[in-house]
């Protein structure tokens, strides 16, 4: 089976889209699928390591992202770096010289400049077409579509899909590596077992380009923490205050590390008993190891996947950093503060379960085989 993607990161996009993409890639290999990304080389972006992994990374002509090439009237039309027209001619080039012209079984869409009209455009080259999306703001024409948010129906998608398309909604859909089912019972034990904190994970995303960790510490020094907690932060290769954020880490009372570009993040995570961090996809993997968490809103878009999180009981919403002091502050015992861990525990831990991956590859396996 031929699978392409069509997904960018840069240090405006994250690493967010690429990254769940690169997941599924995997999954989808294990299962004997080719798989090949088609990306702009923004700045920031991941065409390498998108080939470590082992799949083909085609780089798209270099354009100036956030101009405004005759807006797509998409709200993220200025991540493109051209019109959506353009795109789609670009992709299908790159498609055509790569494949000798012959549609690839899935194409694969996760950009939020993107809607129906490329999907169309690209339908020569691609015999199904999956989109992934977070916002349901803008029309899909596709086979598949995935939406991992909480609380997600399919009529917040109507009028919005042309066609006959099989939506795949919720965290039940989550794209997650495997590490994080592998690891989930193990993490659940251990908080069952001792809901106490010491070990913070603090992970800003994989560019953070408005140095929110820096904000976060700053925040944490004027905390009443356990003095023997232990502090790791977790940034990005591509990260641009990573030097701000190591300085920072040197002046915090509490032992502070800062790693770059791990590989390990479900362990970190099933280590950490409280974990302050983005939303986004990052959420999916907290919750698949009940794993309490700070969810900062660093945009727009990220609210309401924050509230509804915060609605299940399964995490706490933040739109500033600065609430970080009054979360702790407002916990008043050592009691009252294992009580709060564990019922965010709890409460995460029934969001997904971590097969979402899987569970998605069964549904693209189905459809060519149907």
């Amino acid at each position: 089976m031929q699978v392409a993607f069509r997904a960018d990161a840069s240090l405006q996009i994250g690493t967010g889209h690429v990254m769940r993409c690169l997941t599924l890639a995997d999954a989808l290999r294990e299962r004997g699928a080719s798989c090949t990304f088609v990306c702009r080389p923004h700045p920031g972006h991941l065409l390498g390591l998108i080939a470590q992994r082992g799949h083909q990374a085609l780089a798209m002509p270099e354009l100036q992202e956030g101009i405004q090439h005759n807006l797509n009237g998409t709200a993220h039309a200025h991540w493109l770096g051209t019109d959506w027209a353009t795109d789609a001619q670009d992709t299908q080039q790159a498609l055509i010289a790569q494949a000798g012209g012959q549609p690839v079984d899935w194409l694969v869409v996760d950009h939020y400049a993107l809607d129906a009209r490329w999907e169309e455009a690209l339908l020569p080259q691609g015999k199904r077409i999956m989109a992934i999306d977070d916002l349901a703001d803008r029309p899909h024409a596709c086979d598949l579509l995935l939406d991992q948010n909480l609380g997600r129906k399919q009529a917040d998608y109507w009028g919005l899909l042309k066609g006959k398309t099989t939506p795949l909604l919720g965290p039940h859909y989550a794209l997650l590596r495997p590490e994080f089912a592998a690891l989930r019972a193990q993490s659940l034990t251990r908080r069952q077992n001792n809901p106490q904190l010491r070990r913070m994970l603090v992970t800003m995303g994989g560019v953070d380009k408005d140095n929110a960790t820096v904000q976060v510490l700053a925040a944490l020094q004027s905390c009443r923490l356990p003095a023997d907690l232990r502090v790791t932060v977790v940034m990005g290769p591509h990260a641009p205050w990573l030097a701000q954020v190591q300085a920072q880490a040197a002046q915090m009372p509490w032992h502070t590390e800062v790693l770059v570009g791990v590989n390990n993040m479900a362990q970190l995570m099933a280590q950490s008993d409280l974990a302050i961090g983005a939303a986004g996809g990052t959420a999916w993997e907290r919750c698949s190891l009940g794993l309490p968490s700070l969810v900062l809103v660093l945009a727009q878009n990220q609210l309401p996947g924050a509230v509804a999180l915060q609605e299940a009981g399964a995490a706490v919403a933040m739109q500033s950093p600065q609430q970080i002091t009054n979360f702790f502050a407002s916990q008043q015992s050592a009691s009252e503060a294992k009580e709060v861990l564990n019922k965010l525990s709890q409460a995460a831990a029934a969001v997904t379960d971590g097969e979402g991956c899987q569970r998605t590859v069964t549904q693209m396996l189905e459809c060519v085989h149907a």
